[in-house]
């Protein structure tokens, strides 16, 4: 149930967002110390400001809409008779693909037509924005063909049969295989999509009753150690003009307490369920 998982990603992100960012923020702030000037920022400071922006609960509220929706969509046999209309119109709206799409339609009017902007400038903006969705989905499409390869070749058998044999966690191996892959590729989505192959079938044949907590395993093991094979180590040294000592300090340091301490919480959360 996509809704229940992202009820579960709650519980778990908001002490794992807390201990990741203002806590170990307080800790290595005082001991990184960047040049005064910043080139890449200076030319946003030097651009002039919009006089409009969308309020902070309008951008909030764009933001919300998909999970509050998918929330709903989880939650329909429980707040709604199943098979009612009610409970259709919940499961339809609460589906991921129409509650991004509403999010999507009214976002061209919170972040567009309500801050001035005209239909050729919408337009122009969601042109720009196919670029990175077309990446992602190569990313995606090459965990998948990856994937493929290691159930075909008979990899995933082989494991499902060690992990009974050994009575292996799922979640630890989800966690597991999903760093290997993020150490191993630098891309968070090709672990994730890689791992899931490989674990679906053990959690599967294991019988786990759990699948949304293997989800947000394997999701934080995927960020797990971000260093110099992925993108966004080098956007985030570039964009704060540090150093590579300096962004592994700081940038993987934060990606690998996200990973660790959302796995440790997720295990906590496995022994409540």
């Amino acid at each position: 149930s996509v809704g229940q998982t992202l009820f579960y990603a709650i519980l778990i992100g908001i002490p794992t967002a807390i201990i990741a960012g203002p806590v170990y923020a307080k800790f290595i702030v005082p001991r990184i110390h960047l040049p005064a000037e910043n080139p890449l920022a200076k030319q946003f400071l030097d651009r002039e400001p919009r006089q409009t922006l969308p309020s902070f609960g309008l951008t909030m509220a764009t933001i919300l809409l998909p999970v509050v929706l998918m929330l709903l969509g989880g939650w329909a046999n429980l707040i709604s008779t199943p098979g009612s209309a009610f409970n259709s119109f919940l499961l339809f709206i609460g589906n991921s693909v129409i509650a991004l799409l509403l999010a999507t339609l009214l976002s061209f009017w919170t972040l567009g037509i309500a801050q001035g902007f005209n239909r050729d400038s919408i337009l122009k903006f969601t042109n720009e924005c196919l670029a990175p969705t077309a990446s992602i989905t190569l990313l995606v499409g090459a965990g998948g063909g990856l994937n493929r390869i290691l159930i075909d070749s008979g990899v995933t058998n082989e494991i499902v049969g060690l992990a009974q044999d050994f009575h292996l966690s799922p979640l630890l191996m989800g966690w597991l295989f999903a760093a290997l892959m993020r150490v191993a590729t630098g891309s968070a989505t090709v672990a994730m999509t890689t791992a899931s192959g490989i674990v679906a079938p053990v959690a599967l044949g294991l019988g786990y009753p759990h699948p949304e907590l293997l989800v947000l395993a394997t999701g934080a093991g995927s960020v797990i150690f971000s260093h110099v094979n992925d993108g966004g180590f080098w956007l985030i040294k570039e964009y704060f003009n540090m150093t590579v000592a300096q962004t592994f300090k700081t940038w993987t340091v934060l990606e690998t307490l996200i990973s660790v301490v959302a796995f440790a919480l997720t295990l906590g959360l496995a022994q409540v369920l």
